[in-house]
């Protein structure tokens, strides 16, 4: 058996090749392009003979090296950076060369305790992929809201109160057509009920006289230049938030196609207010593979809901899990707290904890960590959740324990 340790990185890898008894086979340098990828499994294969004799060990689970090698056959471990720290002398040297040695002795000791890659199906990969990069718009959506609050503070604040939502197009287009106070309030009723119309508003004549009706009242007034400003950077912003809410609209159909069609779809979909948010990201990270968990502990440990026992002489403490999947992570704190709203124990549970003096982010955590035991066996036994099975094994439990 052969342990190739690759150091990846954005224009380079670096690669070590020991054999069982830690002897080094041999280095080499490859530039991350389709030919350095051609010559390094040239490289193993010289070296191991076959792609089964050669296990992979490499800081990460994604990405062209890692299809590259999947491709060809080999296997390959993800591991931690940290794991590879925990291995460096008291010197601390650190180079790419060192980092692929350490990373090789790091598969020849612990290979037991290594998960090995297995790729998502298609379906939840595009998922997957799909998901984590709504999540970047969203957050690219956030980013420009708030900016676009902090300029209507400045010259504009009437408008932050005319709708409940900024992040709407109905609102985006108000804004459009009326980027100024005294625009707006020189507009007409009718005028104004036929833009929320034509942007499909569910109540155009009420919100256009309930506008008309704030406008009219006394409102606070910014000089000319500030006026002139700050209406420029506003339309700089709605024309950029526009397009982007039609872009996440896009990957929520998307993202519904590509859930719907997977047959997991009913068991993540019957969570309490999962809805077509949460149900695609659960089901996207925690995947289908139902060898890839250990148990319910593993996959605890891998969303970061499991706390981390801290002890040293006296003094104990458990502490946040900081080294976790944080899409996944996200996804059940998201879930854990929007099941307080439908289910009374997660309700019960979160207020329990906070009456301990918990915060709310150790609550939500906590309880995300006693749903992912659930998930876990839902998904496990590809069964659709139900309170009373829930409540009922809550009840066993409870009578054992006492």
């Amino acid at each position: 058996m052969w342990f190739a340790g690759i150091d990846w990185a954005e224009s380079h890898h670096d690669a070590v090749v020991i054999n069982e008894t830690g002897q080094p086979a041999g280095s080499l340098r490859v530039a991350h392009t389709k030919a350095g990828l051609d010559e390094l499994k040239r490289f193993l294969l010289e070296i191991a003979k076959t792609a089964e004799q050669l296990a992979c060990i490499v800081e990460t689970s994604q990405g062209l090296l890692i299809a590259s090698l999947l491709e060809a056959g080999f296997t390959v471990y993800p591991v931690n950076p940290k794991t590879v720290d925990r291995r460096r002398n008291a010197a601390g040297v650190k180079t790419d060369a060192v980092d692929a040695y350490l990373l090789a002795k790091t598969g020849r000791a612990d290979l037991a305790d290594l998960r090995q890659l297995k790729p998502d199906t298609p379906i939840v990969a595009e998922l997957k992929l799909l998901t984590r990069d709504q999540d970047r718009l969203i957050q690219s959506r956030t980013r420009l809201v708030n900016q676009l609050t902090a300029c209507l503070k400045t010259y504009y604040p009437a408008a932050l109160t005319l709708f409940s939502k900024l992040h709407q197009r109905s609102t985006l287009v108000f804004l459009q057509t009326y980027p100024t106070p005294a625009a707006a309030q020189a507009a007409s009723v009718e005028e104004i009920e036929a833009v929320l119309r034509k942007e499909h508003h569910p109540q155009p004549a009420a919100v256009a006289q309930h506008i008309v009706q704030i406008l009219r009242e006394p409102q606070l007034v910014a000089d000319a230049v500030t006026i002139r400003a700050k209406s420029r950077l506003m339309l700089a912003l709605v024309s950029q938030l526009l397009p982007l809410l039609e872009q996440i609209s896009q990957y929520d159909k998307e993202i519904t196609r590509l859930f719907l069609s997977h047959e997991d779809n009913e068991v993540f979909s019957s969570l309490p207010r999962a809805g077509k948010h949460l149900a695609p990201r659960l089901l996207a990270e925690i995947g289908q593979d139902r060898t890839r968990y250990a148990d319910a502990a593993s996959l605890q440990a891998l969303a970061g809901t499991a706390p981390v026992a801290f002890q040293s002489g006296t003094y104990a403490k458990a502490r946040k899990r900081y080294a976790c999947l944080k899409p996944l992570r996200n996804a059940l704190y998201q879930f854990a707290w929007q099941s307080t709203l439908a289910e009374p124990w997660a309700l019960a549970y979160y207020q329990r904890k906070r009456a301990e003096g918990k915060s709310h982010t150790v609550a939500v955590r906590a309880l995300a960590n006693v749903w992912v035991r659930i998930i876990y066996a839902m998904w496990l036994n590809h069964t659709c959740y139900e309170r009373a099975t829930f409540e009922a094994a809550q009840h066993a439990h409870a009578r054992v324990a006492a």
